[in-house]
């Protein structure tokens, strides 16, 4: 099947061995247009959980700072589109964030990753300003029930976790109506699944479980969308063919193609799936640009 020129709404600046021009070089192969050039911002105590954050990415910096978006911006100004998540909890995120809609044009607020509950009353004011500004929020949700656990017993245990529970998405949609989030990762793409809260894995495998967290809120939540980038949106994909169908099928105007990586993984469980074009043509562009559609407020 032909496709559309893609959107990749989640990839990374100088990120897995790829750098800027690399990148490119690579979504020209995969037959993408533009990126969502995503920052990953958080304190370095957290940064320094795991070494995998350092090996993978700038060693000039944490993570993905905002610089090096904006570097990426000014090298490559038709191809990205940029995206920064300062973290809630400083006192000056909004202000900053508002800056950076107007100096560098950030027209995403993601990919928010940081060891807090999104739902707490900073997060929410920062996610009201950003309906405001006109900026989606892509968020990294990676906290399964089984996680609790590692801490007991272990005090020098210190494991990775971001957000909380679908139950805090929940209250991110229903306390901002007006802003659009957008939910990647394991933790958000397990909920798919009715046994999610029994799984002992981050990548689920075998049948999908009717009674899903997921899509329990999005139903009742017609602000959430979903990125199917990482492993995570594959896997939940691919476990269950059948239910990947109806499921993309309901959600046809709220799923958005991402790759966080640089293979065709998920374009392959995509066309497994045998879709159509008109479904495959808003997962792999016209959702990311009617989000995008009015220029952020300034």
């Amino acid at each position: 099947m032909a496709h559309c020129r893609i959107i990749d709404v989640h990839n990374h600046p100088n990120w897995l061995g790829y750098n800027l021009d690399a990148l490119v070089a690579n979504m020209d192969q995969m037959g993408i247009e533009k990126t969502w050039l995503l920052s990953w911002d958080m304190p370095a105590a957290e940064a320094e959980i795991t070494i995998g954050h350092f090996k993978n990415m700038d060693p000039r910096g944490l993570c993905a700072p905002l610089w090096l978006v904006v570097e990426g911006l000014q090298r490559h100004p038709d191809r990205f589109i940029g995206g920064w998540a300062p973290d809630p909890r400083d006192r000056h995120a909004r202000a900053k964030l508002e800056a950076a809609v107007n100096l560098q044009g950030i027209r995403v607020c993601g990919e928010l990753k940081v060891r807090m509950m999104y739902d707490n009353p900073d997060a929410i004011a920062l996610y009201r300003h950003c309906a405001k500004l006109g900026l989606p929020v892509l968020f990294h949700l990676e906290c399964p029930a089984y996680l609790q656990g590692r801490f007991d017993g272990n005090l020098k245990g210190w494991p990775e976790w971001y957000g909380g529970s679908m139950s805090v998405v929940e209250t991110m949609c229903r306390l901002c109506p007006d802003t659009t989030f957008i939910g990647h990762a394991p933790g958000f793409w397990r909920e798919i699944s009715g046994d999610a809260a029994s799984a002992q894995e981050n990548y689920p495998s075998g049948p999908v479980e009717p009674g899903g967290a997921l899509i329990d809120v999005l139903r009742a939540h017609g602000n959430l969308y979903c990125d199917l980038s990482g492993w995570s949106g594959c896997n939940a994909l691919k476990r269950d063919p059948d239910h990947a169908r109806r499921f993309v099928t309901e959600f046809q105007d709220r799923v958005l193609f991402g790759r966080d990586q640089f293979d065709r993984r998920l374009m392959d469980v995509l066309e497994s799936l045998r879709l159509g074009k008109r479904v495959m043509d808003k997962a792999l562009r016209g959702n990311a640009e009617k989000l995008l559609a009015e220029p952020a407020a300034r």
